[in-house]
């Protein structure tokens, strides 16, 4: 089967003009054909006009009604002097009708058509010979017609089909691109978060090391903690990248059960930190709420200069409502090119994302009475 599809293909991508000659050679010998056979002794004129009617099939495909035209008149001028040397089934007449329907304008079909059922009815010298040339011409018309209602199908099909490999890559490739940002955010997340984390500590432990040995252990455990639970969650996240073959997947989400994992260490730096969950949300809602809370409090411990953070998840109608307040500089005291603004960094813009990707949004500004810093994301909880 798949040869005959091979050399189906070949066929149609030769030159029409090979098949062609061979279908007007056959059309020809069939006229003279029937000139041989009919025994009047026809002057020798009458052979190149039976000749003449078959002489332009090699170009019906290039032009098909110009084609029938020249034939046509040949093909009259053959009725009306040698009637009778006419070949039963006149191959000529057939293509070119056939080619047509199947290949011309829609004005130059119905043209034909109203020209030939005429000219078969008033051309022919009996009723068997005007139903038979009838059956020949409208038949053609037909014939070249389904064809032709075929290709217009096909060619639809293949349209559709075309448009929808476009749309599946353009879908694919735009799921590519969400999901690579999504990871970047990810490791954005995670990596800023625990090295912040593990700065802080670092700088933190050679000033204790001696005036309080304990809490030196504690702080350089915090930073081994913090290095070991990034290098999990960097697995976790960089795990289906490596699997050849593997169908495409999500990378697994944290949940808010794992924040107290964040505060705890945030705690053994020094913080003090209030976490008050009251809604935890659905699987997504809850990758993206803990996400807020782990780059706001990165932020805090960055640049903020905070004694206390509060965290607070809890539910406002059908939205789920992430608050993290702070009790430093505030942005008019901290240093730098305003780290809190929505201009101030990778973080603050990464929150905003997280927030819209869910359909929500996130505000970040000064807190009550300007003090402090406060992070707020309005996160819809569905229905």
């Amino acid at each position: 089967m798949a040869r005959v599809r091979e050399r189906a293909a070949a066929l149609g991508g030769a030159d029409p003009y090979l098949p062609d000659t061979c279908l007007a050679l056959a059309a020809a010998a069939l006229s003279v054909w029937g000139v041989v056979v009919d025994d009047r002794g026809w002057p020798w004129w009458v052979y190149p006009l039976v000749l003449a009617a078959a002489a332009p099939l090699p170009w019906r495909r290039r032009a098909p009604f110009t084609v029938w035209l020249v034939s046509g008149v040949f093909s009259l001028a053959q009725s009306i002097v040698a009637h009778s040397v006419a070949p039963q089934i006149p191959l000529h007449q057939v293509l070119t009708v056939y080619t047509v329907a199947d290949r011309g304008r829609d004005w130059q079909r119905w043209l034909m058509l109203a020209v030939l059922v005429p000219a078969n009815i008033l051309g022919t010298h009996s009723p068997n010979g005007m139903l038979f040339s009838l059956l020949m011409s409208v038949g053609s018309f037909i014939l070249g017609s389904l064809v032709r209602e075929l290709r217009r199908r096909a060619r639809a099909e293949a349209d559709r089909a075309r448009e929808a490999g476009m749309r599946a890559a353009g879908e694919a490739a735009r799921a590519v691109a969400e999901e690579r940002a999504r990871i970047a955010r990810e490791m954005h997340d995670i990596l800023a978060h625990a090295v912040s984390l593990m700065v802080i500590q670092a700088e933190a432990g050679p000033l204790v090391v001696r005036t309080d040995p304990d809490r030196a252990i504690r702080t350089f455990d915090t930073i081994a903690d913090s290095g070991r639970d990034a290098m999990v969650q960097l697995r976790r996240v960089l795990g289906v990248l490596k699997e050849d073959g593997a169908r495409p997947q999500l990378a697994p989400q944290p949940t808010l059960a794992e924040l107290p994992a964040v505060v705890l260490r945030l705690r053994d730096s020094g913080m003090l930190v209030r976490v008050e969950i009251e809604e935890h949300g659905p699987a997504d809602v809850q990758a993206a709420a803990y996400r807020i809370v782990q780059e706001a409090l990165t932020n805090v411990l960055k640049h903020a200069d905070a004694r206390s953070v509060t965290v607070r998840v809890a539910r406002r109608g059908r939205r789920l409502e992430v608050e993290v307040t702070d009790d430093g500089g505030g942005v008019g005291e901290t240093a730098g090119p305003a780290p809190h603004g929505w201009s101030g960094g990778r973080g603050l813009v990464g929150i905003r994302e997280r927030a819209a990707a869910c359909g929500g949004s996130a505000t970040a500004g000064p807190g009550p009475d300007g003090r402090g810093f406060t992070v707020n994301a309005l996160l819809p909880l569905g229905d």
